[in-house]
């Protein structure tokens, strides 16, 4: 196994309990926001929990994948990850932090296993992760403005 830890910071526009709010909506349709191809289906949401199926296809093979992501919502400021794929397996932590007027710091921890090397580099997942936040935090801003 191959492990990998990445950290991941972003300052948001919006208050904490926006930002929180915003963050732990899980819907089947979020992919949409970033141009993902994956699918997912929720088995099980609660206050405390969310679970899904994620379906993929694998960009080396072509074959169909899945994958179960477990959410533990830590309110008001926080949840935890668990995804186990076909070849992979995620542990991730979500931290915000109200960082003045209006402004909430996304702290996120993700460890990474992996059955194989990743295609990426460590620079290479992290810079795309990165770029995804970034679409998430241009919606979510431009959300809270409009409310």
């Amino acid at each position: 196994m191959i492990s990998r830890t990445h950290r991941i910071s972003k300052t948001l526009d919006a208050p904490l309990r926006f930002v929180y709010k915003w963050c732990t909506d899980f819907r089947e349709d979020d992919g949409k926001l970033t141009g993902s191809t994956a699918r997912r289906h929720i088995v099980d949401k609660s206050k405390r929990r969310v679970c899904w199926v994620s379906h993929y296809t694998d960009p080396k093979t072509g074959s169909e994948l899945e994958g179960i992501r477990i959410v533990d919502l830590k309110p008001p400021n926080a949840w935890h990850l668990d995804a186990v794929g076909e070849d992979y397996l995620e542990i991730a932590d979500y931290h915000l932090t109200a960082v003045g007027k209006g402004k909430t710091k996304l702290d996120m921890t993700m460890r990474l296993k992996y059955k194989e090397a990743p295609d990426q580099t460590k620079e290479e997942w992290e810079n795309g992760t990165s770029n995804q936040w970034d679409t998430y935090k241009a919606v979510l801003e431009k959300e809270y403005s409009e409310s």
